[in-house]
């Protein structure tokens, strides 16, 4: 075999278009539109994905013994499987947060020492909430049960149901939004977007006993809010319409912008529901239809067989 510097010598003396490596690079390095280079300077260490992905597969196993992780477990070994995974849960999470401060650039003031403290300080307040998320957890998994005639078991949603994947995914990356924790939420939920097609923004607020069925497609924006007992089904967006901008044309961002869905409300496949809009209590959104504006509770939201728009009518009951 050639060795690589021979085969490049050959390949300038017979083929004068042969790329100008160090031009190439110059123009990495230095780009002709003056913008800045993406380049996390000074360097540091940025959080692991992979990390995070283990991390998130231990607190599967703990949310759901038996399913995820070291099986046979009975009531005897539960407890030490349990207080193991939650150890190691704590430590990669504080480490994750350490970098993520780091990653985003924190305040230049603080020293490693406070930011180490800081991310210990985070990850412990996470650990507290766990058992909440772990109830929202198995409100949901009643949810894809009692919402889907087809599944047999709860066992069977909770190990197949991308639903279940998901809001495993958006209930820890939520918690995490809540207590500000940088860059973090984020990974995770794309780790979840990956893995089931559902896009849900960690700052998404979903309450409890909520299923997405089938799932493929769906998209709830950062502010949108979710009350209990709600299902949404493949294709749904619940998105913004537009978002206002500073005197520089910077968008302004954090505004509420996305749907307020009130419990027990139901949407069908392909609906796209845009703005701060409130779908009342008890309603259900037809498939395939456009709102931006309040539906009353108790509506039923329906496209129509002609080009017209679509109709809204009260339900009886």
């Amino acid at each position: 075999m050639r060795h690589a510097e021979n085969t490049h010598e050959e390949a300038k003396g017979k083929n004068r278009t042969y790329p100008d490596i160090e031009k190439i690079l110059d123009s990495f390095i230095t780009p002709s539109n003056g913008r800045e280079r993406n380049i996390p300077l000074p360097a540091t260490d940025m959080p692991s994905s992979p990390e995070l992905a283990r991390m998130m597969e231990m607190i599967r196993a703990v949310v759901f013994p038996g399913f995820f992780g070291t099986g046979g477990i009975d009531e005897q070994s539960m407890r030490h499987h349990m207080a193991s995974g939650l150890d190691d849960i704590f430590r990669i999470l504080a480490e994750q947060i350490r970098l993520g401060m780091c990653f985003i650039g924190r305040d230049q003031a603080l020293s490693c020492k406070e930011c180490e403290d800081d991310a210990l300080e985070l990850a412990g307040a996470f650990m507290g909430r766990l058992p909440d998320v772990r109830n929202l957890l198995d409100s949901d998994v009643l949810a894809a049960f009692e919402g889907d005639p087809a599944a047999k078991s709860k066992a069977e949603t909770i190990f197949c149901y991308p639903s279940i994947h998901i809001m495993t995914n958006h209930r820890v990356a939520h918690e995490l939004y809540k207590l500000e924790v940088p860059v973090i939420p984020r990974i995770i939920s794309e780790m979840g977007h990956s893995r089931t097609g559902i896009d849900i923004n960690p700052g998404a607020s979903i309450g409890e006993e909520f299923f997405i069925d089938h799932g493929t497609g769906v998209v709830i924006g950062e502010t949108a809010v979710i009350g209990s007992r709600c299902r949404l089904y493949q294709g749904v967006t619940l998105g913004a319409l537009s978002f206002p901008k500073d005197a520089l044309g910077n968008p302004i961002k954090g505004l509420p912008r996305h749907p307020v869905l009130e419990d027990n409300v139901v949407v069908y496949a392909g609906a796209t529901i845009l703005g701060r809009v409130t779908i009342g209590a008890g309603s259900m959104i037809g498939g395939n239809v456009w709102i931006t504006g309040d539906v009353p509770k108790g509506s039923k939201v329906v496209q129509q067989r002609s080009t017209s728009p679509a109709k809204t009518d009260r339900m009886q009951g």
